[in-house]
């Protein structure tokens, strides 16, 4: 923060707002035209201006000077994607460019005017370029540092080298951009920055604070931080080109060697390694094939050649159109191969074990599972990655391997000392099974509801007088973060609204089953069909009242179970706030006489098996 600030060359287009809306919206900016944010004039068109309209102005006041004048709203995103073209014209002749914001961009003077014959002469060349590239009109600033760049800006001025304090001292206050501090340096008689440039600086610091500080020290010229250049991104992509069209393996594992040999060398001459690898071919009649391929660790040149070659076996090995697992092999010979590295880091962020290479198991394995997807096609190895979600089908997703594993859905946020839930195998035999519902005190006997409790469990009964110790289960009551909604007889809890999140921004998924986790999660849920000990079919009403206990169990078109425990039901209204997507059922967990325990859920009067546990 001492010292000179450095040369600036800063590119600013006037009316910025206004002219993003012209070419995103339309908007002709010809015409009396301001862009509103908060109900205040952020920016008006020269037009406007010229009928009294001014930053500032409330709307109502804005259109009473000029009756004509077309409101625009404020819209950030707008003004960037509109500036980016701007932004890559000025890159054309000069490296290094700082966005500021939408609609001024700097850059260090000293490159542009040695090689462009000066300042001034820069200057002009780059306006002229925008001019006709953009057709953009825009003026041109240097001084010493940022912030004096782009008050020279406003006039088209550029400022000798060390003439920056003389410069700024005789600007307004207002040239600062914070209104609240140039009321109050008025008031107290500062009105250039020149007078505010000249107070000792312990003393701002003491009266004005941090903000009037960094103020403090723009006003005298002296920038709070260098230019933080955009620097375009280095072009580590190699292509091969064939002169004789590729369609033999052997061939293609040669040229994979030595590409893969050409990229390595490519990303140690940067300080790079290579974790994902993007691989694409074209062949002579046009077709394109591309597949990425990812890596826990580093990829060597051995690696890639690895991955280039089976990758290039299972294009070339394809199924020539006959039905079959493979798929169908190119039209015609590869004739162009390229290396994309995907993901890269430094070469240092991954490092050996102790012992030798990380993981060579892993690696073998991931080396068998990749050759495989060479072969089948990357849908024919995948694994399962949990998320967020109600139901188990929701919770988990499966992913070709090798590709990055994120969930679909956030998963709920653990509370603070909580255990982690993952579902894994059965708990042990002596183990209780947990069961949704609330959570007994310790050494409580688990209670579950239903006309037969299950074997070596303590009975537990509804009815008007709860067991001694047992928390009082009451209809309608607000779920805990990730315990199901428990429900007996009263209305239907609706989970899932938007506004509904924890700490963090994740969702706590009320309603969801808790740990252990159904070891089977099936595909397609099964139709089935509960009878109560009459054999009548058991329904559930609007009101989730069960007709009665459930007693006998048919899945399809199977034989008769016998259900000797029954838990439920618990109700789950998704997505009520849009009817093309609401889903509302519930839930059950019945035992039956074998020993299987299976998860039920009701939707639309129809009992399905969603999963079965262990």
């Amino acid at each position: 923060m001492t010292g000179t600030p450095a040369r600036t060359l800063l590119l600013w287009c006037p009316d910025w707002p206004v002219l993003a809306a012209e070419i995103v919206d339309g908007v002709p900016a010809t015409g009396p035209v301001a862009v509103l944010h908060a109900n205040r004039v952020v920016a008006c068109s020269e037009r406007a201006r010229a009928e009294g309209v001014r930053r500032g102005l409330r709307k109502r006041e804005a259109q009473g000077r000029c009756p004509q004048l077309t409101v625009v709203d404020y819209d950030p995103g707008r003004d960037a994607r509109a500036f980016e073209p701007v932004v890559a014209a000025v890159e054309e002749l000069v490296a290094g460019v700082e966005v500021v914001r939408p609609g001024a961009c700097a850059v260090a003077a000293r490159g542009p005017s040695r090689y462009l014959g000066g300042e001034e002469a820069a200057a002009e060349r780059i306006i002229e370029h925008v001019a006709q590239s953009c057709l953009v009109e825009s003026q041109v600033g240097i001084a010493d540092g940022v912030f004096a760049a782009g008050l020279a800006a406003r006039s088209g001025r550029v400022v000798p080298p060390g003439g920056t304090p003389e410069f700024l001292a005789g600007l307004p206050v207002e040239a600062l951009g914070r209104s609240a501090l140039a009321d109050l340096l008025r008031r107290l008689g500062v009105r250039s920055l020149g007078d505010f440039a000249a107070l000792p600086a312990g003393d701002v610091l003491a009266r004005f604070g941090f903000d009037g500080a960094l103020a403090h020290r723009l006003a005298a010229g002296r920038d709070h931080r260098p230019l933080a250049v955009r620097q375009p991104p280095a072009d580590l992509t190699v292509t091969a080109e064939q002169d004789e069209p590729i369609d033999r393996v052997d061939v293609a594992a040669f040229v994979a060697r030595a590409l893969a040999e050409q990229l390595h060398e490519r990303l140690a001459g940067h300080g790079l390694a290579c974790t994902r690898l993007g691989i694409e071919a074209v062949t002579e009649h046009g077709q394109e094939l591309h597949r990425v391929w990812r890596h826990d660790g580093l990829l060597t040149a051995a690696a890639i050649a690895d991955r280039v070659r089976w990758q290039l076996d299972g294009w070339l090995s394809g199924s020539n159109g006959r039905t079959g697992a493979r798929p169908a092999r190119p039209t015609a010979g590869i004739i162009r191969l390229r290396l994309i590295p995907d993901g890269v880091i430094a070469q240092a962020g991954l490092q050996a074990g102790l012992w030798g290479e990380t993981g060579e198991e892993r690696e073998r394995a991931h080396r068998a599972l990749s050759r495989v997807q060479g072969i089948l096609g990357p849908e024919a190895v995948v694994t399962a990655v949990l998320g967020g979600g109600r139901s188990p089908a929701d919770q988990v997703r499966l992913v070709p391997w090798g590709d990055e594993r994120l969930p679909t859905r956030p998963g709920p946020a653990p509370l603070p000392g909580a255990p982690i839930a993952r579902p894994g195998p059965a708990p042990l035999s002596d183990e209780p099974i947990a069961r949704p519902g609330p959570t007994p005190l310790p050494g409580a006997p688990i209670a579950r509801p239903g006309p037969t409790p299950l074997p070596d469990e303590p009975i537990a009964r509804p009815g008007p007088a709860p067991l001694s110790g047992a928390p009082i289960a009451r209809p309608g009551r607000a779920p805990l973060s990730g315990e199901p909604i428990a429900s007996g007889g009263g209305r239907a809890v609706s989970a899932g609204r938007p506004a509904d999140h924890s700490a963090g921004g994740v969702p706590p998924w009320p309603g969801r089953l808790p740990a252990p986790a159904p070891a089977v999660v099936l595909p397609s849920p099964l139709a089935a069909t509960v009878h109560d000990a009459a054999g009548e079919a058991v329904v559930i009403s609007a009101r989730l009242a069960v007709s009665a206990p459930p007693a006998r169990l048919v899945v399809g078109t199977g034989r008769p179970a016998e259900i000797v425990g029954w838990v439920g039901p618990w109700p789950v209204d998704e997505r009520w706030w849009a009817p093309a997507e609401a889903r509302r059922r519930a839930r059950f967990q019945v035992c039956l006489a074998d020993g299987t325990a299976l998860l039920l859920a009701v939707e639309g009067g129809q009992w399905l098996v969603e999963a079965i546990y262990d």
